[in-house]
């Protein structure tokens, strides 16, 4: 029961989509313009840095508020970090209410890498931003983070039903990454350099 109480409530919070809120409002649909998708790298990509931050925020503390709820309900149940944690991060992807089209989930899967250890968390963060900003990708990044978590927890002894939940969220990510992927290997990738001179918002203008 308590694993089911915390994975509804995480998957609902995990719903809630500040870019769909902030893009409703400016009146541009995030789904139609670049990576398509309802997330934070898209918002600044799309809106600008300001919504983006914001929606990054709010994705980072959606599935650390699902998480402390869990925890605060059912305290001292093994994995209930996990279940939570990971419940948000599929229920940011995977938004019922939105047809199952969310975001990419990498703002709430830093969000619960944090809660299970800060320290660990800071420790990548650093990491990510080294990379991003020495080959210009998030998304490679992004996988760093993803492939680097699920070690970790398998390497302290975290439990076998956490390690497998993170790799579930951790394959989701990645598969959800594909087209970038694709878009780096063909050097049609927007990057961090292009994004911070606008020139990805010049270019569909063009369009």
């Amino acid at each position: 029961m308590a694993y089911f109480l915390s994975a509804v409530i995480g998957y609902l919070l995990g719903c809630s989509n500040m870019a769909l809120y902030i893009s409703k409002y400016k009146g541009v649909d995030l789904r139609g313009h670049a990576g398509g998708n309802l997330g934070t790298a898209n918002t600044v990509m799309v809106i600008g840095w300001v919504p983006g931050i914001i929606v990054g925020i709010h994705d980072i503390g959606k599935s650390a508020l699902a998480i402390l709820i869990a925890r605060l309900l059912f305290p001292g149940v093994e994995n209930i970090t996990a279940v939570a944690g990971v419940s948000c991060v599929l229920g940011h992807m995977f938004p019922v209410f939105l047809k199952f089209k969310g975001g990419k989930g990498f703002a709430s899967y830093i969000g619960m890498m944090l809660m299970m250890n800060w320290q660990f968390g800071l420790c990548v963060l650093a990491a990510v931003v080294a990379v991003t900003l020495l080959f210009d990708y998030l998304t490679l990044g992004t996988t760093l983070t993803v492939l680097s978590l699920p070690i970790f927890l398998a390497v302290t002894n975290a439990g076998w039903l956490s390690v497998g939940l993170v790799l579930v969220a951790s394959a989701a990510i990645i598969w959800v990454h594909r087209e970038n992927y694709v878009r780096i290997a063909g050097g049609t990738e927007y990057g961090l350099r292009k994004t911070m001179k606008k020139e990805y918002r010049a270019e569909e203008e063009q369009v």
